[in-house]
């Protein structure tokens, strides 16, 4: 099948320059469609391994991107381009002179350009990574707060747009509704959403999907809300006599039923376009003073291809709240499988592929030819030139104390533990604290921060009073303005994590590092994974709080009840994982996360904690200094031996977090039976299986780890047979037994808890000192 692509809408300026534009969409088409079949039907491909690719998805944003780039975006502007009209961006950075054209043959490639947008692995400039359907759409609103949070630091962030350029299917996300509906979020005026509405997911025309549905749901949001849906040639149509009627009659006719249309020929369009309703005598008549190029035109002659009506909509964004313009499409436009219900990753074929190149001006055999001298390239410099930005001016992230020089005494939980070091870190650190920015969907008083909120007070857009101000007995105060650093989302996990993502990404962006440090419950990181990955995949640098944690968390069941987390955190690539076991290790695990974020080669930290309370003073942390400095090492490299048996161990027990005074009392009772016990305390199974792989010679490239931790928390001369014990999936800690070849029995959660007490739930999954001794007895 052939196309047709209408003339579009006037644009201000003169003609020179109008038909320069629709060179350069001409142009955008063209080099989106010729990435895509350079890498699937021309390139070598001895592995037969399909490449893909999405053709029509990417033309149907040729006009959006078009008008936005080379008309309305200005240097200070963000955008998020939908995964799949990544060749679209990929075509207009080449234009821009962003891109060299030895890439464009490089579509998903080892080094070449990515699948989808990449901040961290394409070579061109990309604003937000996107690729998890959903997620870049609303990245550029926990961006748009990440920069004004940035900005109130220094005022060296800037202003702009966030855009999200998003499908039409990508609203079926229910992260997307939780972020559209989270309160902040109205006020948040430089968030401007583009749906590309063509009405075709994957796999079929969507049969229900409504503009109408949606739009009152954006607009009972508080947003703003502008409808491109038809182009010139139609609007035309419409001003003639029975151009009501066929209004009527497109307006009211279903998704695949229109689909229909645009694949019929122009005598097909003249019988079926009509219908049999009581406006058919009416639009039958309209159409025959009309052409047949001109019916065959004009019924795919949508809004979002008409580059006038696109600048008009651009014109209009209101900056005072956010914006959502759906732009009416046709999927594949231009294309010869333009509006093909099972388009989505169709592929033209060589004489397609030749019969576009002529229609567009362009050449098959010589695909990558640059835009000739004139007002096309003209356009492409003079755009590249106002686009140019200035690099932001980095601020050094800030120095991160060693130590917060306390002990914590008596009995208490690693929970309370993390609030008092980041009030400690105030203190001890107060530049490096005042880059802190914690954030919580609605837990901070139940997650033990209201000491920190109370501090520094609650971050808002606009300062608002404190009307509890003067209640005595209101302990937790919400002082919420600009200056504040504690963000409480509403009850969505994914909102926190996208919210850390951008956070943790401020020092790319504008040169701003913060510490961005998110807390939820601990059984609902599996529910924020993720997103919380694609932030780090991003290039996002947080530290995530999980807790409380385990079926520690015993009255609540096994609905509340985490036991895959302590796996996530081991598994999780640019994370650092840390479960500690006293209230000192909790401070020591979070200086070490907090040193490594706002950097370039920095990661994340997954910091999993407990509400089980325990005696502090079976930490025995040494008093004197040197030992002091020595044990802190050791917690953040992993693990330290805790206890060690007068004489040589008959076994070792390692455990971790809330179960290590259980491993102790263990190894009292086996003592007191004649059976030497090591106790090892392990803070980070991640960073002691990374330190294995390190001495492995085979794997020791590609690890970082120091291995000296293995030495000191289980020597070579005191390798015995071991038990491992924590509050979560066994396998994680299965690794340890490989460390000097030892026989070992592996404790752990492999099922669903259930409500009960604490000493019932330890007792019932097999964590309580009964069950260490009698795995160490066998």
């Amino acid at each position: 099948m052939t196309s047709t692509r209408p003339a579009p809408a006037p644009l201000p300026g003169t003609e020179p320059e109008r038909d320069a534009l629709q060179v350069v969409e001409d142009r955008v088409l063209w080099l989106a469609t010729a990435i895509i079949d350079h890498a699937n039907r021309v390139r070598p491909n001895p592995g037969g391994l399909k490449v893909g690719g999405h053709q029509a998805s990417s033309a149907s944003m040729v006009s959006i991107m078009t008008a936005l780039w080379f008309r309305t975006l200005r240097p200070e502007d963000r955008v998020s381009v939908k995964p799949h009209a990544s060749p679209v961006l990929h075509a207009i950075n080449h234009l821009l002179g962003e891109l060299d054209a030895s890439y464009l043959t490089t579509l998903r490639e080892a080094g070449g350009l990515q699948a989808y947008p990449s901040r961290s692995k394409d070579p061109d400039p990309v604003d937000y990574s996107t690729g998890s359907v959903g997620i870049g759409a609303t990245a550029p609103i926990w961006g748009t707060i990440a920069r004004r949070y940035a900005d109130g630091l220094r005022g060296a962030a800037g202003s702009g747009r966030q855009f999200s350029l998003v499908g039409d299917a990508e609203l079926d996300e229910g992260a997307v509704w939780e972020a559209v509906l989270d309160p902040i979020v109205r006020e948040l005026g430089e968030v401007c959403w583009i749906v590309d509405f063509n009405r075709q997911s994957l796999d079929r025309v969507v049969p229900d999907i409504s503009a109408t549905r949606l739009h009152g749901l954006f607009t009972a949001a508080g947003w703003q809300v502008i409808t491109v849906k038809y182009g010139r040639l139609l609007g035309e149509l419409y001003a003639r006599p029975g151009g009501d009627a066929l209004r009527r009659r497109i307006d009211e006719m279903t998704n695949p039923e229109y689909q229909r249309l645009l694949r019929c020929t122009p005598l097909q369009l003249r019988e079926r376009l009509p219908g049999d309703g009581p406006d058919a005598e009416a639009i039958a008549g309209l159409l025959k003073d009309v052409d047949d190029g001109a019916v065959h035109a004009a019924i795919r002659n949508l809004g979002g291809h008409d580059l006038g009506a696109l600048a008009d909509a651009y014109d209009a964004i209101d900056d005072t709240r956010p914006t959502v313009i759906f732009a009416y499409t046709v999927k594949g436009y231009g294309l010869a499988t333009q509006g093909h219900p099972q388009n989505h990753s169709s592929l033209l074929t060589e004489t397609q592929m030749r019969a576009l190149a002529t229609g567009l001006g362009t050449d098959l055999d010589d695909p990558w030819a640059p835009l000739p001298d004139g007002p096309a390239a003209d356009l492409c410099r003079d755009t590249a030139a106002r686009l140019r930005r200035s690099p932001a001016t980095p601020a050094g992230p800030p120095e991160i104390p060693a130590d917060l020089d306390r002990t914590p005494t008596g009995t208490g939980h690693t929970q309370q533990a993390l609030g008092r070091a980041l009030l400690d870190l105030t203190r001890s650190a107060p530049e490096a604290a005042r880059r802190v920015v914690t954030v919580s969907p609605d837990v901070t008083s139940s997650t033990n921060l209201g000491g920190w909120l109370n501090k520094v007070g609650s971050w808002s857009p606009h300062e608002r009073r404190d009307w509890f101000a003067d209640d005595a007995e209101t302990i937790l105060h919400w002082h919420e303005l600009p200056s504040g650093q504690h963000i409480e989302l509403g009850i969505a996990e994914t909102n926190l994590v996208g919210l850390l993502g951008e956070l943790g990404a401020t020092w790319s962006r504008w040169g701003e590092p913060l510490l961005p440090v998110g807390v939820l419950y601990d059984p609902f990181v599996a529910r924020a994974l993720e997103p919380w990955a694609f932030g780090m995949y991003a290039g996002g640098q947080s530290i995530l709080v999980g807790t409380p944690s385990g079926v520690s968390l015993a009255p609540e069941g096994g609905a509340h009840q985490s036991i895959t987390t302590p796996s996530i955190g081991l598994e999780q690539p640019g994370c650092v994982a840390f479960e500690p076991a006293f209230g000192v290790e909790v401070g020591w695990c979070l200086l070490d996360g907090l040193a490594r974020l706002g950097r370039a080669g920095g990661s994340s930290t997954y910091l999993r904690l407990s509400t089980v309370p325990v005696d502090q003073s079976l930490a025995a942390v040494p008093s004197d200094p040197a030992a002091r400095a020595e044990r802190r090492r050791q917690v953040q490299a992993g693990a330290y031996l805790l206890r060690r048996a007068a004489r040589a161990p008959q076994v070792t027990i390692a455990a971790v977090g809330a179960v290590v005074p259980n491993a102790l009392e263990a190894a009292d009772r086996l003592e007191a039976q004649g059976v030497a016990a090591d106790v090892v305390v392990v803070t980070s199974p991640d960073r002691l299986f990374r330190a294995l792989r390190a001495r492995t010679a085979a794997t020791g490239a590609a690890e970082d780890a120091p291995s000296w931790v293995l030495d000191a928390a289980f020597p070579a001369d005191r390798a015995a047979p071991l038990v491992t014990v924590l509050d979560g999936h066994p396998h994680t800690l299965a690794f340890l037994g490989s460390v000097h070849g030892v026989r070992a029995a592996h404790l752990g959660v492999t099922d669903f808890g259930r409500s009960s007490d604490l000493a019932g739930a330890w007792a019932h999954h097999r964590l309580d000192a009964d069950a260490i001794v009698a795995a160490a007895l066998a």
